[in-house]
């Protein structure tokens, strides 16, 4: 994350609470919007698995 309460923070690592107030909010637009409206998707939908397996795989 690149700026706020939690820079420098993987975006996969980012609470659900901190997405949701984004989303809220309005995203950032361009890759970053993009990048967190993802991340919230999955999580809120209970794949978190996914950037788990993710992050195991680039070895994060």
């Amino acid at each position: 994350m690149p700026f706020g309460k939690y820079k420098g923070t993987i975006i996969a690592d980012l609470p659900v609470y901190y997405l949701e107030w984004l989303h809220n909010k309005g995203m950032p637009p361009g890759k970053l919007g993009m990048l967190l409206s993802t991340t919230y998707e999955i999580k809120i939908n209970g794949m978190a698995s996914l950037l788990f397996q993710l992050k195991q795989k680039l070895g994060q």
